[in-house]
């Protein structure tokens, strides 16, 4: 039995089996390329375990440099603050020395005026005068040394006189007032040490 196909049948069967090899090959070459976009798009945010642990070292080692540099200047702006104070400290101590001895005249000028006369308009001038100057110290934080009575201490005290036959362990007269700037001494007080009598 002889079949009979015609010969426009022949062409449209090759016809839609090319057109279905295309059509595989477009769907391949479409999967393929979005493979490839993905493979790209991986490859650029993928990171291995050594990469992780390279990166993370260097956060570490840049923020203990932060940490370390923010501890330098912390310190170098303590430095500087304390090299101020005592500079400022230093220049108000030479200048206060100088102006102690004439405190110290008006203080024994109005020690030696008579009960009587302590209502004179000039001596109320000078008892005035000697306030502001020593306000003018309390504020520069100059103290007065509390001496008489007190233990000796040489490291406060400059003992000038001794009571014959004493200990010398304590003041008993004070001849100059003593005065502490801040923490530190401006003048050591001027004193009279005795104590207990010592026996032979």
């Amino acid at each position: 039995m002889r079949l009979g196909f015609r010969n426009n049948d022949m062409t449209d069967v090759a016809a839609n089996t090319d057109a279905a090899r295309h059509e595989t090959d477009d769907d391949g070459d479409l999967t393929d390329s979005t493979s490839d976009a993905n493979d790209q798009a991986d490859g650029g945010v993928a990171l291995t375990n050594a990469d992780i642990e390279r990166l993370t070292s260097e956060r570490d080692d840049f923020l203990d440099q932060l940490q370390r540099s923010r501890a330098d200047f912390a310190n170098f702006r303590r430095r500087v603050e304390q090299e101020r104070s005592m500079l400022r400290e230093v220049a108000s101590q030479s200048l206060l020395v100088q102006f102690l001895p004439v405190l110290d005249d008006l203080q024994r000028a109005l020690a030696a005026v008579p009960d009587d006369q302590r209502n004179d308009p000039l001596v109320q001038g000078v008892q005035l005068i000697e306030r502001k100057f020593w306000s003018a110290f309390e504020r520069a934080g100059v103290r007065p040394i509390e001496a008489d009575g007190a233990t000796f201490d040489p490291a406060i005290h400059e003992a000038v006189d001794t009571e014959p036959g004493s200990s010398a362990d304590t003041v008993t007269s004070v001849y100059q007032t003593g005065y502490r700037l801040g923490t530190g001494l401006l003048r050591p007080a001027l004193v009279k040490v005795g104590g207990s009598t010592k026996h032979a």
